[in-house]
């Protein structure tokens, strides 16, 4: 069909899912990358790079944790990690990790296609804005964000976030004082809504880590509030 460029890696094990998710992405024009253990992911994302990788948790040679954690050290291309664990655990470790989002095995190829087409479109759409260059700087308390190279500094050194991780602040902080629930934010960044509770864990390790980065005491946040029973709200310190 052709109607897109984007590459993808697809790492898994399983062949047969391997290339199910090819023969898929092919036809709707993607062009796709196939690796089924962790060394050769390593190695086909340095040649090809990829614009967006679907890794397996579970592979040999390298894990899919430790696939990750080596790609994040040097960029943040958007990650899906599939596995067949259902539990939070599982799934905050592969966030901690910087993954961008998760699918349980089995899934429904539809559903994997849609999370895909929505990381993607927020990727270009960072690619675009760094060109546009209309927000400029934005000074909040000791942090410093520059709004159209997308780059945080606090105290004057750059915080590394990943490109989920400032989409989410950047929601935040553009709706500043108003109460946002768990399943506005899943909807505006990650572009789906929930279908289980467990599926809005996402946006809590999110914050967490976004918590963790830009607060002066993170366990005690005076930017991103906890609003009980509802969700969060970044307050702006006073300058």
């Amino acid at each position: 069909m052709g109607r897109f460029k984007e590459k993808i890696l697809v790492v898994d094990c399983e062949i047969d899912i391997g290339e199910l998710l090819s023969q898929r992405l092919t036809f709707l024009g993607y062009e796709v990358i196939l690796a089924v253990n962790g060394e050769d992911a390593i190695s086909l994302f340095t040649e090809q790079k990829p614009d967006l990788i679907i890794l397996e948790k579970i592979l040999p040679k390298l894990d899919g944790y430790n696939v990750c954690r080596k790609i994040r050290e040097n960029s943040q291309v958007p990650i899906i990690i599939l596995t067949t664990l259902n539990k939070v655990s599982d799934k905050i470790i592969s966030l901690d990790l910087g993954v961008d989002d998760y699918v349980i095995k089995p899934f429904s190829p539809r559903e994997l296609e849609s999370r895909i087409k929505s990381l993607l479109r927020r990727s270009n759409f960072f690619t675009e804005k760094l060109i546009k260059k209309k927000k400029g700087i934005l000074q909040i308390g000791n942090l410093f964000i520059d709004q159209d190279l997308h780059t945080v500094f606090k105290d004057k050194l750059e915080i590394k976030l990943t490109k989920t991780e400032y989409s989410v602040l950047e929601l935040l902080i553009d709706n500043a004082g108003i109460q946002l629930s768990r399943t506005i934010i899943l909807d505006n960044v990650w572009g789906y809504t929930p279908e289980r509770y467990i599926d809005t864990r996402i946006v809590d390790t999110h914050i967490s880590r976004l918590r963790s980065k830009i607060e002066k005491i993170p366990r005690n946040p005076d930017l991103i509030l906890t609003i009980r029973g509802i969700g969060y709200m970044f307050q702006r310190c006073k300058q």
